[in-house]
């Protein structure tokens, strides 16, 4: 009796060692599974959840620019622009109502998903009754004497992967949000030389993935300006910022845009974005 008692008691021993072992290892495992969540993202990681951000297929709006001297003299152009995502890419066009002296003025662009094929886009001007074609190495030009390029343009709130190289630099908060830093190098100087930058640092939404807050330095690494975006809300289910502002930290000008009569459900026909409607206009 008193052995069976004691092999009883050696069985259960030896159950309550394995139970041990099994939480112990269950713990560590869960303790390694959190730690690799936990583990941040990479700078390219970042830009790319940024990049595949819904923003919608379709978009009509109302953009109201000012841009600001250093002397505080304040210019205003109204702008009515669409977008629609195609198969191969997102094309968007850009036409001014406001005021006379350029009215009419139209830009186009077709952003292609395809990394290895060449984004397009298209200037039109009234007073030459043709459009033209923005060159590649002109798109880090300042865009119809904005603070903004051409390429900012075309991207908005997204980045050009390809044109750098990407790192990640911890978290930061700006206006209450929790951001990721990303630091971005240019690829080479021709790549530095073609979008106006040499290098830029991103404030990233951790949750909504906007950028909230964007530095550029010039490709001989002066400081060149900053972008801020703001009034962001949800609209319709997207994120959206209704307010972006843009500085040129070099001669004290700078832009804002407001952002109005937002809609993502709007019926933007397929044949607006063409060089035809550049000619034609507005709807």
């Amino acid at each position: 009796m008193r052995g069976r008692v004691r092999l009883d008691y050696t069985a259960r021993v030896r159950r309550g060692v394995l139970f041990a072992c099994v939480v112990s290892i269950g713990l560590a495992s869960g303790g390694a599974a959190r730690a690799q969540d936990a583990a941040p993202l990479s700078g390219e990681e970042i830009a790319r959840r940024v990049n595949a951000r819904d923003d919608g297929d379709l978009l009509s709006r109302t953009i109201v620019m000012e841009l600001t001297d250093k002397r505080g003299t304040t210019r205003t152009r109204v702008t009515r622009s669409f977008r629609r995502r195609f198969d191969d890419g997102v094309r968007s066009i850009l036409f001014f109502d406001e005021p006379a002296n350029v009215q009419g003025t139209a830009l186009l662009t077709w952003d292609y998903a395809d990394p290895a094929r060449t984004d397009d886009q298209w200037l039109y001007l009234p007073a030459l009754r043709k459009s033209r074609r923005v060159a590649l190495a002109d798109r880090g030009r300042a865009f119809l004497g904005t603070d903004l390029s051409f390429e900012d343009m075309k991207k908005e709130t997204r980045v050009g992967i390809e044109d750098y190289a990407w790192r990640e630099a911890g978290e930061e908060q700006v206006d209450g949000r929790r951001c990721l830093v990303v630091e971005a190098i240019a690829v080479d100087a021709r790549t530095a030389r073609e979008i106006g930058y040499g290098r830029m640092r991103l404030r990233v939404d951790a949750e909504t993935w906007i950028p909230r807050f964007l530095e550029y330095w010039a490709p001989d690494g002066a400081p060149l300006k900053t972008i801020r975006l703001r009034e962001v809300e949800e609209i319709e289910g997207i994120w959206t910022a209704r307010r972006v502002e843009a500085e040129n930290l070099q001669t004290g000008h700078r832009t804002l845009l407001r952002f109005e009569r937002i809609d993502y459900g709007a019926d933007v026909a397929e044949d607006l974005f063409t060089e035809a409607a550049l000619r034609r206009g507005a709807p």
